[in-house]
């Protein structure tokens, strides 16, 4: 799941070196962080958070998939 969200996060920024992805387990839960560069932030969250939300879509989506939960915070 960490490479689609790369795969992803890496199609929208412009700064691909300052992407970071940081994947946890929390009570069952994947917990997947990511991090840009400060100019790229606005481009991952969107206009009203519509683009995070559809990443979080996507992610939950791909999860469900594999039997899974999983949470995508955006961290500056």
């Amino acid at each position: 799941m960490k490479e689609s969200l790369g795969t992803i996060i890496n199609s929208l920024v412009t700064d691909k070196e300052a992407v970071s992805i940081t994947e946890t387990q929390n009570e069952g839960i994947t917990v997947l962080e990511v991090k840009v560069a400060e100019n790229d932030m606005g481009r991952v969250i969107g206009r009203d958070g519509k683009m995070a939300k559809s990443i979080r879509t996507i992610m939950k989506a791909l999860a469900s998939k594999e039997g899974k939960k999983v949470n995508v915070e955006f961290l500056d």
